[in-house]
Protein backbone atom coordinates (compact mmCIF):
# COMPACT_ATOMS: atom_id res chain seq x y z
CA UNK A 1 0.00 0.00 0.00
CA UNK A 2 1.33 3.39 -0.98
CA UNK A 3 0.19 6.67 -2.40
CA UNK A 4 -1.72 9.04 -0.17
CA UNK A 5 -2.07 6.61 2.73
CA UNK A 6 -5.16 6.30 4.93
CA UNK A 7 -6.33 5.25 8.36
CA UNK A 8 -8.96 2.51 8.44
CA UNK A 9 -12.36 3.79 9.52
CA UNK A 10 -14.60 2.03 12.06
CA UNK A 11 -18.26 2.02 12.99
CA UNK A 12 -18.76 4.45 15.87
CA UNK A 13 -21.74 2.64 17.43
CA UNK A 14 -23.36 -0.77 17.24
CA UNK A 15 -26.78 0.73 16.52
CA UNK A 16 -25.18 2.70 13.70
CA UNK A 17 -23.77 -0.53 12.25
CA UNK A 18 -27.11 -2.36 12.47
CA UNK A 19 -29.00 0.56 10.91
CA UNK A 20 -26.41 0.96 8.16
CA UNK A 21 -26.56 -2.76 7.39
CA UNK A 22 -30.35 -2.56 7.46
CA UNK A 23 -30.15 0.48 5.19
CA UNK A 24 -28.02 -1.53 2.79
CA UNK A 25 -30.65 -4.28 2.70
CA UNK A 26 -33.82 -2.18 3.05
CA UNK A 27 -34.04 -0.57 -0.36
CA UNK A 28 -36.35 -0.11 -3.30
CA UNK A 29 -36.69 -3.88 -3.60
CA UNK A 30 -38.57 -4.04 -0.28
CA UNK A 31 -41.24 -1.52 -1.21
CA UNK A 32 -41.32 -1.73 -5.01
CA UNK A 33 -40.14 -5.19 -6.08
CA UNK A 34 -41.50 -7.35 -3.24
CA UNK A 35 -45.18 -6.32 -3.64
CA UNK A 36 -44.94 -6.90 -7.40
CA UNK A 37 -43.33 -10.33 -7.02
CA UNK A 38 -45.96 -11.30 -4.48
CA UNK A 39 -48.82 -10.03 -6.67
CA UNK A 40 -47.45 -11.68 -9.82
CA UNK A 41 -46.97 -15.04 -8.11
CA UNK A 42 -50.21 -15.63 -6.28
CA UNK A 43 -49.85 -13.56 -3.09
CA UNK A 44 -49.92 -16.05 -0.23
CA UNK A 45 -48.64 -18.80 -2.54
CA UNK A 46 -45.46 -16.78 -3.05
CA UNK A 47 -44.89 -16.38 0.70
CA UNK A 48 -44.30 -20.10 1.35
CA UNK A 49 -41.24 -20.53 -0.92
CA UNK A 50 -40.22 -17.02 0.13
CA UNK A 51 -39.85 -18.00 3.80
CA UNK A 52 -38.24 -21.34 2.89
CA UNK A 53 -35.70 -19.41 0.78
CA UNK A 54 -35.14 -17.05 3.71
CA UNK A 55 -34.20 -19.97 5.99
CA UNK A 56 -32.14 -21.98 3.51
CA UNK A 57 -30.59 -19.20 1.43
CA UNK A 58 -30.96 -15.80 3.04
CA UNK A 59 -29.97 -16.43 6.65
CA UNK A 60 -26.98 -18.73 5.84
CA UNK A 61 -25.63 -16.34 3.19
CA UNK A 62 -26.11 -13.38 5.51
CA UNK A 63 -24.03 -15.04 8.24
CA UNK A 64 -21.41 -16.21 5.76
CA UNK A 65 -20.98 -12.73 4.30
CA UNK A 66 -20.70 -11.15 7.73
CA UNK A 67 -18.08 -13.76 8.65
CA UNK A 68 -16.06 -13.34 5.45
CA UNK A 69 -16.21 -9.56 5.80
CA UNK A 70 -14.98 -9.42 9.37
CA UNK A 71 -12.31 -12.06 8.69
CA UNK A 72 -11.01 -10.17 5.66
CA UNK A 73 -11.06 -6.93 7.63
CA UNK A 74 -8.63 -8.35 10.19
CA UNK A 75 -6.12 -8.65 7.32
CA UNK A 76 -6.79 -5.10 6.17
CA UNK A 77 -9.09 -6.08 3.29
CA UNK A 78 -12.46 -4.32 2.95
CA UNK A 79 -13.40 -5.69 -0.48
CA UNK A 80 -13.92 -9.16 -1.94
CA UNK A 81 -10.60 -9.67 -3.83
CA UNK A 82 -8.51 -9.40 -0.67
CA UNK A 83 -11.06 -11.28 1.41
CA UNK A 84 -11.17 -14.22 -0.97
CA UNK A 85 -7.36 -14.25 -1.06
CA UNK A 86 -7.28 -14.34 2.74
CA UNK A 87 -9.91 -17.12 2.88
CA UNK A 88 -7.63 -19.40 0.87
CA UNK A 89 -4.58 -18.49 2.94
CA UNK A 90 -3.12 -16.84 -0.18
CA UNK A 91 -2.58 -20.34 -1.59
CA UNK A 92 -5.11 -20.04 -4.41
CA UNK A 93 -3.90 -17.29 -6.73
CA UNK A 94 -7.18 -17.34 -8.66
CA UNK A 95 -9.36 -16.57 -5.63
CA UNK A 96 -8.69 -12.83 -5.67
CA UNK A 97 -9.77 -12.63 -9.31
CA UNK A 98 -13.11 -14.25 -8.46
CA UNK A 99 -13.43 -11.43 -5.94
CA UNK A 100 -13.65 -9.05 -8.90
CA UNK A 101 -17.35 -9.92 -8.96
CA UNK A 102 -17.62 -8.20 -5.58
CA UNK A 103 -16.41 -4.98 -7.21
CA UNK A 104 -18.09 -5.19 -10.61
CA UNK A 105 -21.59 -6.14 -9.46
CA UNK A 106 -22.09 -3.40 -6.84
CA UNK A 107 -20.44 -0.76 -9.06
CA UNK A 108 -22.72 -1.58 -12.00
CA UNK A 109 -25.80 -1.65 -9.76
CA UNK A 110 -24.74 1.64 -8.15
CA UNK A 111 -24.72 3.45 -11.49
CA UNK A 112 -28.29 2.67 -12.55
CA UNK A 113 -29.77 2.31 -9.07
CA UNK A 114 -28.84 5.88 -8.17
CA UNK A 115 -30.66 7.05 -11.28
CA UNK A 116 -33.80 5.24 -10.07
CA UNK A 117 -33.33 6.78 -6.62
CA UNK A 118 -33.41 10.21 -8.28
CA UNK A 119 -36.90 9.39 -9.61
CA UNK A 120 -38.07 9.03 -6.02
CA UNK A 121 -36.69 12.44 -5.07
CA UNK A 122 -38.45 13.91 -8.09
CA UNK A 123 -41.74 12.18 -7.26
CA UNK A 124 -41.47 13.48 -3.67
CA UNK A 125 -41.18 17.00 -5.08
CA UNK A 126 -44.01 16.46 -7.56
CA UNK A 127 -46.18 15.16 -4.70
CA UNK A 128 -45.79 18.38 -2.73
CA UNK A 129 -46.35 20.58 -5.79
CA UNK A 130 -49.25 18.47 -7.09
CA UNK A 131 -47.37 17.89 -10.35
CA UNK A 132 -49.14 14.63 -11.21
CA UNK A 133 -52.43 15.33 -9.44
CA UNK A 134 -55.20 15.48 -11.99
CA UNK A 135 -53.83 12.37 -13.74
CA UNK A 136 -56.20 10.03 -11.95
CA UNK A 137 -56.08 7.05 -14.31
CA UNK A 138 -53.44 4.35 -14.56
CA UNK A 139 -52.74 4.99 -18.27
CA UNK A 140 -52.23 8.75 -17.84
CA UNK A 141 -50.09 8.26 -14.73
CA UNK A 142 -48.04 5.69 -16.64
CA UNK A 143 -47.56 8.28 -19.39
CA UNK A 144 -46.40 10.82 -16.81
CA UNK A 145 -43.74 8.46 -15.46
CA UNK A 146 -42.65 7.47 -18.97
CA UNK A 147 -42.25 11.15 -19.87
CA UNK A 148 -39.96 11.62 -16.87
CA UNK A 149 -37.89 8.50 -17.59
CA UNK A 150 -37.52 9.19 -21.33
CA UNK A 151 -35.76 12.53 -21.79
CA UNK A 152 -36.79 12.50 -25.46
CA UNK A 153 -40.45 12.64 -24.41
CA UNK A 154 -41.37 16.07 -23.06
CA UNK A 155 -45.13 15.53 -23.00
CA UNK A 156 -45.35 15.95 -19.22
CA UNK A 157 -41.83 16.51 -17.85
CA UNK A 158 -38.92 18.22 -19.60
CA UNK A 159 -35.50 16.61 -19.97
CA UNK A 160 -33.91 19.34 -17.86
CA UNK A 161 -36.02 18.35 -14.86
CA UNK A 162 -34.95 14.70 -15.10
CA UNK A 163 -31.28 15.66 -15.37
CA UNK A 164 -31.53 18.15 -12.50
CA UNK A 165 -32.93 15.61 -10.03
CA UNK A 166 -30.37 13.04 -11.17
CA UNK A 167 -27.45 15.46 -10.63
CA UNK A 168 -28.73 16.55 -7.22
CA UNK A 169 -29.19 12.93 -6.09
CA UNK A 170 -25.79 11.83 -7.35
CA UNK A 171 -24.06 14.82 -5.74
CA UNK A 172 -25.72 14.05 -2.40
CA UNK A 173 -24.68 10.39 -2.54
CA UNK A 174 -21.11 11.34 -3.50
CA UNK A 175 -20.89 13.81 -0.60
CA UNK A 176 -22.08 11.19 1.92
CA UNK A 177 -19.57 8.67 0.56
CA UNK A 178 -16.73 11.18 0.84
CA UNK A 179 -17.49 11.60 4.56
CA UNK A 180 -16.46 8.02 5.30
CA UNK A 181 -17.99 5.17 7.30
CA UNK A 182 -18.68 6.78 10.68
CA UNK A 183 -18.94 10.36 9.44
CA UNK A 184 -21.11 9.75 6.38
CA UNK A 185 -22.74 6.35 5.93
CA UNK A 186 -23.41 5.74 9.63
CA UNK A 187 -24.90 9.21 10.13
CA UNK A 188 -27.16 8.75 7.10
CA UNK A 189 -28.41 5.49 8.64
CA UNK A 190 -28.85 6.97 12.12
CA UNK A 191 -31.11 9.73 10.81
CA UNK A 192 -32.54 8.18 7.65
CA UNK A 193 -33.66 4.75 8.88
CA UNK A 194 -35.80 6.01 11.81
CA UNK A 195 -37.47 8.51 9.45
CA UNK A 196 -38.10 5.67 6.97
CA UNK A 197 -39.78 3.50 9.62
CA UNK A 198 -41.88 6.38 10.98
CA UNK A 199 -43.12 7.21 7.48
CA UNK A 200 -43.82 3.52 6.81
CA UNK A 201 -45.89 3.13 10.00
CA UNK A 202 -47.93 6.24 9.16
CA UNK A 203 -48.59 4.95 5.65
CA UNK A 204 -49.47 1.47 6.89
CA UNK A 205 -51.95 2.92 9.38
CA UNK A 206 -53.55 5.07 6.65
CA UNK A 207 -53.85 2.15 4.23
CA UNK A 208 -55.39 -0.17 6.81
CA UNK A 209 -58.03 2.43 7.71
CA UNK A 210 -59.10 3.16 4.13
CA UNK A 211 -62.84 2.75 3.46
CA UNK A 212 -63.72 -0.06 1.08
CA UNK A 213 -64.05 0.86 -2.60
CA UNK A 214 -63.46 -1.88 -5.19
CA UNK A 215 -62.40 -4.01 -2.21
CA UNK A 216 -61.32 -3.54 1.41
CA UNK A 217 -57.83 -3.44 2.99
CA UNK A 218 -58.67 -6.82 4.53
CA UNK A 219 -59.06 -8.26 1.03
CA UNK A 220 -55.54 -7.09 0.23
CA UNK A 221 -54.14 -8.73 3.37
CA UNK A 222 -56.12 -11.87 2.61
CA UNK A 223 -54.52 -11.99 -0.84
CA UNK A 224 -51.02 -11.71 0.69
CA UNK A 225 -51.45 -14.27 3.44
CA UNK A 226 -53.84 -16.93 2.09
CA UNK A 227 -51.94 -19.34 -0.18
CA UNK A 228 -53.28 -21.36 -3.06
CA UNK A 229 -51.61 -24.66 -2.19
CA UNK A 230 -52.18 -26.11 -5.65
CA UNK A 231 -50.04 -23.36 -7.20
CA UNK A 232 -46.92 -24.43 -5.27
CA UNK A 233 -46.11 -26.84 -8.08
CA UNK A 234 -45.36 -23.89 -10.35
CA UNK A 235 -41.56 -23.72 -10.66
CA UNK A 236 -41.60 -20.02 -11.50
CA UNK A 237 -43.08 -19.17 -8.09
CA UNK A 238 -40.11 -20.81 -6.39
CA UNK A 239 -37.64 -19.14 -8.73
CA UNK A 240 -39.20 -15.73 -8.08
CA UNK A 241 -39.13 -16.26 -4.31
CA UNK A 242 -35.48 -17.33 -4.30
CA UNK A 243 -34.57 -14.43 -6.57
CA UNK A 244 -36.31 -11.94 -4.29
CA UNK A 245 -34.18 -13.16 -1.38
CA UNK A 246 -31.02 -11.84 -3.05
CA UNK A 247 -32.64 -8.46 -3.66
CA UNK A 248 -34.13 -8.11 -0.22
CA UNK A 249 -31.04 -8.99 1.85
CA UNK A 250 -28.44 -7.60 -0.60
CA UNK A 251 -26.55 -10.91 -0.46
CA UNK A 252 -24.34 -11.91 -3.36
CA UNK A 253 -23.28 -8.33 -3.99
CA UNK A 254 -20.20 -7.62 -1.89
CA UNK A 255 -21.71 -4.80 0.15
CA UNK A 256 -22.25 -6.78 3.37
CA UNK A 257 -18.65 -7.98 3.22
CA UNK A 258 -17.45 -4.40 2.94
CA UNK A 259 -19.50 -3.09 5.85
CA UNK A 260 -18.58 -6.07 8.07
CA UNK A 261 -14.87 -5.55 7.38
CA UNK A 262 -14.95 -2.41 9.53
CA UNK A 263 -15.70 -4.54 12.60
CA UNK A 264 -13.02 -5.53 15.09
CA UNK A 265 -11.84 -9.13 15.31
CA UNK A 266 -14.08 -10.06 18.25
CA UNK A 267 -17.11 -7.96 17.39
CA UNK A 268 -20.25 -10.07 17.18
CA UNK A 269 -21.53 -11.11 13.75
CA UNK A 270 -24.01 -13.85 14.74
CA UNK A 271 -26.62 -11.74 16.54
CA UNK A 272 -25.90 -8.59 14.54
CA UNK A 273 -26.30 -10.44 11.24
CA UNK A 274 -29.55 -12.00 12.41
CA UNK A 275 -30.81 -8.61 13.63
CA UNK A 276 -30.08 -7.08 10.25
CA UNK A 277 -31.95 -9.84 8.44
CA UNK A 278 -34.91 -9.58 10.83
CA UNK A 279 -35.07 -5.79 10.45
CA UNK A 280 -35.09 -6.15 6.69
CA UNK A 281 -37.81 -8.80 6.72
CA UNK A 282 -39.96 -6.67 9.00
CA UNK A 283 -39.57 -3.74 6.59
CA UNK A 284 -40.36 -5.88 3.57
CA UNK A 285 -43.07 -8.27 4.69
CA UNK A 286 -44.84 -6.31 7.43
CA UNK A 287 -44.44 -2.77 6.10
CA UNK A 288 -43.84 -3.21 2.36
CA UNK A 289 -46.48 -5.92 2.08
CA UNK A 290 -49.04 -3.94 4.03
CA UNK A 291 -48.81 -0.69 2.06
CA UNK A 292 -48.70 -1.10 -1.71
CA UNK A 293 -50.77 -4.27 -2.24
CA UNK A 294 -53.69 -3.51 0.13
CA UNK A 295 -53.79 0.11 -1.14
CA UNK A 296 -53.95 -1.07 -4.76
CA UNK A 297 -56.52 -3.76 -3.93
CA UNK A 298 -58.80 -1.20 -2.25
CA UNK A 299 -59.08 0.93 -5.40
CA UNK A 300 -58.54 -1.63 -8.17
CA UNK A 301 -59.62 -4.93 -6.61
CA UNK A 302 -57.48 -8.07 -6.42
CA UNK A 303 -57.75 -8.77 -10.15
CA UNK A 304 -56.99 -5.15 -11.04
CA UNK A 305 -53.99 -4.94 -8.72
CA UNK A 306 -52.64 -8.24 -10.09
CA UNK A 307 -53.06 -6.99 -13.67
CA UNK A 308 -51.21 -3.74 -12.84
CA UNK A 309 -48.41 -5.72 -11.16
CA UNK A 310 -47.81 -7.58 -14.43
CA UNK A 311 -46.40 -4.29 -15.75
CA UNK A 312 -43.54 -4.44 -13.24
CA UNK A 313 -42.29 -2.72 -10.08
CA UNK A 314 -42.81 0.80 -11.35
CA UNK A 315 -46.41 0.20 -12.43
CA UNK A 316 -47.50 -0.89 -8.95
CA UNK A 317 -45.21 1.16 -6.70
CA UNK A 318 -45.20 4.43 -8.67
CA UNK A 319 -48.04 4.43 -11.22
CA UNK A 320 -50.78 2.69 -9.22
CA UNK A 321 -49.78 4.35 -5.96
CA UNK A 322 -49.74 7.71 -7.73
CA UNK A 323 -53.38 7.10 -8.70
CA UNK A 324 -54.25 5.82 -5.21
CA UNK A 325 -53.03 9.02 -3.56
CA UNK A 326 -55.30 11.05 -5.83
CA UNK A 327 -58.32 8.96 -4.82
CA UNK A 328 -57.80 9.22 -1.06
CA UNK A 329 -60.76 10.63 0.87
CA UNK A 330 -60.47 14.25 1.95
CA UNK A 331 -58.93 17.39 0.42
CA UNK A 332 -56.20 17.07 -2.21
CA UNK A 333 -53.52 18.36 0.16
CA UNK A 334 -53.96 15.21 2.28
CA UNK A 335 -53.28 13.03 -0.75
CA UNK A 336 -50.25 15.15 -1.62
CA UNK A 337 -48.78 14.77 1.88
CA UNK A 338 -49.36 11.01 1.93
CA UNK A 339 -47.79 10.75 -1.53
CA UNK A 340 -44.77 12.68 -0.27
CA UNK A 341 -44.38 10.27 2.67
CA UNK A 342 -44.40 7.29 0.29
CA UNK A 343 -41.99 8.62 -2.30
CA UNK A 344 -39.61 10.17 0.21
CA UNK A 345 -39.60 6.86 2.10
CA UNK A 346 -38.52 5.25 -1.16
CA UNK A 347 -35.85 7.93 -1.65
CA UNK A 348 -34.36 7.26 1.81
CA UNK A 349 -34.48 3.49 1.24
CA UNK A 350 -32.74 3.90 -2.09
CA UNK A 351 -30.12 6.34 -0.82
CA UNK A 352 -29.02 4.08 2.07
CA UNK A 353 -28.61 1.19 -0.39
CA UNK A 354 -26.86 3.33 -2.99
CA UNK A 355 -24.04 4.36 -0.65
CA UNK A 356 -23.51 0.70 0.23
CA UNK A 357 -23.20 -0.28 -3.44
CA UNK A 358 -20.38 2.21 -4.06
CA UNK A 359 -18.49 1.25 -0.90
CA UNK A 360 -16.64 -1.94 -2.04
CA UNK A 361 -14.89 -0.17 -4.94
CA UNK A 362 -13.99 2.78 -2.73
CA UNK A 363 -12.61 0.39 -0.11
CA UNK A 364 -10.59 -1.44 -2.78
CA UNK A 365 -8.91 1.80 -3.87
CA UNK A 366 -8.14 2.64 -0.25
CA UNK A 367 -6.83 -0.80 0.72
CA UNK A 368 -4.86 -1.75 -2.36
CA UNK A 369 -3.71 1.63 -3.68
CA UNK A 370 -3.57 3.64 -0.47
CA UNK A 371 -5.94 6.37 -1.60
CA UNK A 372 -7.57 8.63 0.96
CA UNK A 373 -11.31 8.26 1.41
CA UNK A 374 -12.30 11.50 -0.29
CA UNK A 375 -10.11 10.83 -3.33
CA UNK A 376 -11.41 7.27 -3.70
CA UNK A 377 -15.04 8.36 -3.22
CA UNK A 378 -14.78 11.13 -5.79
CA UNK A 379 -13.10 8.80 -8.30
CA UNK A 380 -15.82 6.16 -7.94
CA UNK A 381 -18.53 8.84 -8.09
CA UNK A 382 -17.02 10.28 -11.28
CA UNK A 383 -16.92 6.86 -12.96
CA UNK A 384 -20.40 6.05 -11.69
CA UNK A 385 -21.78 9.36 -12.93
CA UNK A 386 -20.32 8.83 -16.39
CA UNK A 387 -21.81 5.34 -16.62
CA UNK A 388 -25.15 6.45 -15.19
CA UNK A 389 -25.51 9.15 -17.84
CA UNK A 390 -25.71 6.30 -20.37
CA UNK A 391 -28.88 5.11 -18.61
CA UNK A 392 -30.31 8.61 -18.43
CA UNK A 393 -29.82 9.16 -22.15
CA UNK A 394 -30.80 5.70 -23.39
CA UNK A 395 -33.25 4.44 -20.80
CA UNK A 396 -35.90 4.02 -23.50
CA UNK A 397 -33.63 1.46 -25.22
CA UNK A 398 -33.81 -0.91 -22.26
CA UNK A 399 -30.17 -0.55 -21.20
CA UNK A 400 -31.07 -0.19 -17.51
CA UNK A 401 -33.03 -3.45 -17.55
CA UNK A 402 -30.08 -5.12 -19.31
CA UNK A 403 -27.66 -4.17 -16.56
CA UNK A 404 -30.19 -4.96 -13.85
CA UNK A 405 -30.67 -8.49 -15.16
CA UNK A 406 -27.03 -9.48 -15.66
CA UNK A 407 -25.47 -7.67 -12.68
CA UNK A 408 -28.38 -7.05 -10.32
CA UNK A 409 -30.13 -10.41 -10.74
CA UNK A 410 -28.22 -13.31 -12.28
CA UNK A 411 -24.84 -11.97 -11.14
CA UNK A 412 -25.91 -12.09 -7.48
CA UNK A 413 -26.52 -15.84 -7.68
CA UNK A 414 -23.16 -16.42 -9.38
CA UNK A 415 -21.28 -14.44 -6.74
CA UNK A 416 -23.14 -16.19 -3.91
CA UNK A 417 -22.23 -19.58 -5.39
CA UNK A 418 -18.56 -18.58 -5.55
CA UNK A 419 -18.40 -17.32 -1.98
CA UNK A 420 -20.16 -20.30 -0.42
CA UNK A 421 -17.75 -22.72 -2.12
CA UNK A 422 -14.79 -20.69 -0.81
CA UNK A 423 -16.24 -20.44 2.70
CA UNK A 424 -17.60 -23.96 3.18
CA UNK A 425 -15.09 -26.04 1.18
CA UNK A 426 -11.83 -24.07 0.74
CA UNK A 427 -11.73 -22.19 4.04
CA UNK A 428 -13.62 -25.13 5.56
CA UNK A 429 -16.96 -25.27 7.32
CA UNK A 430 -15.33 -26.06 10.69
CA UNK A 431 -13.05 -23.04 10.49
CA UNK A 432 -15.95 -20.98 9.18
CA UNK A 433 -18.24 -22.06 12.01
CA UNK A 434 -15.56 -21.12 14.54
CA UNK A 435 -15.08 -17.75 12.84
CA UNK A 436 -18.81 -16.98 12.99
CA UNK A 437 -18.82 -17.65 16.74
CA UNK A 438 -15.76 -15.57 17.55
CA UNK A 439 -17.08 -12.92 19.96
CA UNK A 440 -20.66 -14.02 19.24
CA UNK A 441 -23.50 -12.82 21.46
CA UNK A 442 -25.60 -15.86 20.52
CA UNK A 443 -24.96 -19.44 19.49
CA UNK A 444 -26.11 -20.14 15.93
CA UNK A 445 -28.35 -23.27 15.94
CA UNK A 446 -26.26 -26.29 15.00
CA UNK A 447 -28.63 -27.25 12.17
CA UNK A 448 -27.26 -24.35 10.16
CA UNK A 449 -23.80 -25.91 9.93
CA UNK A 450 -24.88 -28.73 7.56
CA UNK A 451 -27.25 -26.29 5.86
CA UNK A 452 -24.30 -24.02 5.05
CA UNK A 453 -22.17 -26.90 3.82
CA UNK A 454 -24.70 -28.93 1.87
CA UNK A 455 -28.19 -27.46 1.58
CA UNK A 456 -27.39 -23.87 0.61
CA UNK A 457 -24.74 -24.84 -1.98
CA UNK A 458 -27.16 -27.40 -3.47
CA UNK A 459 -29.96 -24.81 -3.50
CA UNK A 460 -27.66 -22.36 -5.31
CA UNK A 461 -26.53 -25.01 -7.80
CA UNK A 462 -30.14 -25.86 -8.70
CA UNK A 463 -30.98 -22.17 -8.91
CA UNK A 464 -28.04 -21.44 -11.21
CA UNK A 465 -28.78 -24.34 -13.57
CA UNK A 466 -32.50 -23.72 -13.54
CA UNK A 467 -32.22 -19.97 -13.95
CA UNK A 468 -29.45 -20.29 -16.51
CA UNK A 469 -31.48 -22.63 -18.71
CA UNK A 470 -34.89 -21.03 -18.28
CA UNK A 471 -33.89 -17.38 -18.25
CA UNK A 472 -30.23 -16.47 -18.75
CA UNK A 473 -29.63 -18.29 -22.04
CA UNK A 474 -32.78 -17.00 -23.77
CA UNK A 475 -31.99 -13.48 -22.53
CA UNK A 476 -28.41 -13.77 -23.75
CA UNK A 477 -29.79 -14.59 -27.18
CA UNK A 478 -32.27 -11.68 -26.88
CA UNK A 479 -35.14 -14.06 -27.52
CA UNK A 480 -38.72 -12.81 -27.61
CA UNK A 481 -40.84 -14.63 -25.05
CA UNK A 482 -43.63 -13.98 -22.60
CA UNK A 483 -42.17 -13.08 -19.21
CA UNK A 484 -38.68 -12.64 -20.64
CA UNK A 485 -36.41 -9.64 -20.39
CA UNK A 486 -37.48 -8.36 -23.81
CA UNK A 487 -41.15 -9.32 -23.71
CA UNK A 488 -43.15 -11.30 -26.28
CA UNK A 489 -42.05 -9.06 -29.17
CA UNK A 490 -38.34 -8.96 -28.31
CA UNK A 491 -36.06 -5.88 -28.41
CA UNK A 492 -36.71 -3.34 -31.14
CA UNK A 493 -34.14 -3.18 -33.98
CA UNK A 494 -33.33 0.35 -32.80
CA UNK A 495 -32.52 -0.88 -29.28
CA UNK A 496 -30.32 -3.88 -30.18
CA UNK A 497 -27.08 -1.92 -30.85
CA UNK A 498 -27.47 -0.02 -27.55
CA UNK A 499 -28.08 -3.27 -25.67
CA UNK A 500 -24.84 -4.66 -27.08
CA UNK A 501 -23.03 -1.49 -26.05
CA UNK A 502 -24.44 -2.01 -22.55
CA UNK A 503 -23.10 -5.58 -22.51
CA UNK A 504 -19.69 -4.50 -23.77
CA UNK A 505 -19.51 -1.83 -21.08
CA UNK A 506 -20.13 -4.49 -18.41
CA UNK A 507 -17.40 -6.68 -19.89
CA UNK A 508 -15.10 -3.65 -19.99
CA UNK A 509 -15.75 -2.87 -16.31
CA UNK A 510 -14.94 -6.49 -15.43
CA UNK A 511 -11.72 -6.36 -17.47
CA UNK A 512 -10.59 -3.14 -15.78
CA UNK A 513 -11.29 -4.58 -12.32
CA UNK A 514 -9.31 -7.74 -13.10
CA UNK A 515 -6.43 -5.62 -14.37
CA UNK A 516 -6.51 -3.43 -11.24
CA UNK A 517 -6.43 -6.51 -9.01
CA UNK A 518 -3.38 -7.79 -10.86
CA UNK A 519 -1.64 -4.41 -10.57
CA UNK A 520 -2.48 -4.14 -6.86
CA UNK A 521 -1.07 -7.59 -6.06
CA UNK A 522 2.07 -7.05 -8.13
CA UNK A 523 2.81 -4.02 -5.94
CA UNK A 524 2.99 -6.27 -2.90
CA UNK A 525 6.48 -7.38 -1.89
CA UNK A 526 5.25 -10.87 -0.97
CA UNK A 527 3.52 -11.40 -4.31
CA UNK A 528 5.71 -10.03 -7.07
CA UNK A 529 5.34 -11.84 -10.37
CA UNK A 530 3.43 -14.78 -8.88
CA UNK A 531 0.06 -13.11 -9.44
Amino acid sequence: MSGDGYTKDRWATRIGLVLAMAGNAVGLGNFLRFPVQAAQNGGGTFMIPYFISFLLLGIPLMWIEWGIGRYGGTFGHCSAPGMFDALTGKRKKWAKYLGALGLVIPLIVFTYYTYIVSWMLAMSFFSLTGGFFGLGEVDTMRGYLASYQNIADGSYVGAGVTLAFFVVTFALIAWILSRGISGGIEKLALYGMPILFVFAFILMARVLTLPAAAASPADGLNFIWNPDWSALGNARVWLAAAGQMFFTLSVGMGTIHCYASYLRKKDDVALTGLSTAATNEFAEVVLGGTIAIPAAVVFFGVAGATAIAQGGSYDLGIVAMGVVFQKLPGPQVVGQLVAFLWFFLLFIAGATSSVAQASPTIAFLQDEFGWRRKKAAMAVAAVGFGLAIYHVLFYRMGVLDEWDYWAGTFGLVVFAAVEIVLFSFIFGINAGWEELHRGADIRIPGIFKPIMKYVTPAFLAVLLIWWGWEDAWPNLMMQAREGGLYGPSGPSPEAVPWLWVARLLMIGILAVCLWMIRVAWKRRPDEGSST
